[in-house]
């Protein structure tokens, strides 16, 4: 079974097992991307406010997203702009969900 689950992890995600050789790397790794990525949005807001500060969140989003998805293809097999360009999508519909559900909430509370 072990082995089955290291060959479909390879073929089906492009994941290598060797990448990842500590956990708890893997884990502390894991925990200062997502602390970065959620920081990253907000960066214009400490310069400027209103729509331009929201227009500028979403263009330095995309390109983190971009970049994130590029550099993700270190660790898959797949090319740097396929795996650049389905982050920057995922990004794109979290963000249209998001929004539509503060919209939805903030209009009903």
């Amino acid at each position: 079974p072990e082995q089955f689950v290291q060959a479909m992890a390879q073929s089906e995600l492009g994941l290598s097992e060797h990448r990842f050789p500590n956990h708890w790397t893997a884990a502390l790794s894991a925990g200062i991307s997502t602390a970065i990525g959620a920081f990253v949005p907000i960066i214009p807001f400490f310069f400027s406010g209103g729509l331009d500060a929201v227009i500028a969140s979403f263009g330095i989003s995309l390109v983190a997203h971009f970049a994130v998805g590029a550099l993700k293809s270190l660790i898959t097999i797949r090319s740097w702009w396929a795996s650049g360009l389905e982050m920057t999508w995922i990004g794109i519909i979290v963000a249209v969900v998001t929004y539509g559900l503060g919209l939805a909430f903030g209009a009903v509370g």
